[in-house]
């Protein structure tokens, strides 16, 4: 009978590990992913937006929120018409008039930049961490064949959040610096 409860435990708890992967997945493919691989330039440009003007944009509490720009966006695919888009976290102020190629997500532009890429690592990270120390307990009780509920997992989440932070500032400063030298 023992038996029976500790296999039925170890079944329960690898599937909780895939499925808050699998959730966590989800989670990234929805939310941050769309802008982080736009940011990346992952796949075909989607079309060239002319610079109409740039400034300091602000996040809904009124916080430096970075560049961004406005401008008509034009896309490449044929039956899409030209409208205006805004390019949020841009790497720099344009030049009004300039053209530029971008990868869209969303309804908004994207290009690679240190704030961009920071913020699409950081929110993926974000994401994440809750869902890795959770499926890390679920494959522990599952390898113990009892429910365990070690603090442990409380100290993976917590690490997991703070490495998501600091990753996001790695990567994010050289960006910056070579887009900065280089750019």
């Amino acid at each position: 009978m023992a038996r029976t409860a500790g296999t039925w435990e170890r079944r329960v708890g690898l599937t909780g590990a895939v499925v808050s992967l699998a959730v966590a997945g989800w989670l990234i493919w929805l939310l941050p992913g769309p802008h982080l691989a736009a940011v990346l330039g992952i796949g075909p440009v989607d079309g060239t937006m002319r610079i109409s003007h740039c400034y300091e944009a602000t996040d809904w509490q009124g916080y430096q929120d970075g560049i961004a720009c406005t401008g008509m966006y034009r896309p490449r695919a044929a039956g899409e018409r030209r409208r205006e888009i805004t390019l949020i976290k841009a790497a720099e102020k344009h030049r009004p008039g300039s053209t530029m190629e971008v990868h869209t997500a969303r309804g908004r532009a994207h290009e690679l930049s240190g704030d961009a890429l920071s913020a699409g690592v950081t929110s993926t990270g974000l994401i994440l961490g809750p869902f890795l120390a959770l499926s890390l307990s679920f494959r522990a009780s599952a390898r113990k064949g009892t429910w365990s509920h070690d603090g442990d997992y409380v100290l993976v989440f917590i690490a997991a959040e703070v490495a998501a932070l600091v990753l996001g500032f790695v990567v994010g400063i050289p960006v910056s610096i070579a887009i900065a030298l280089f750019g």
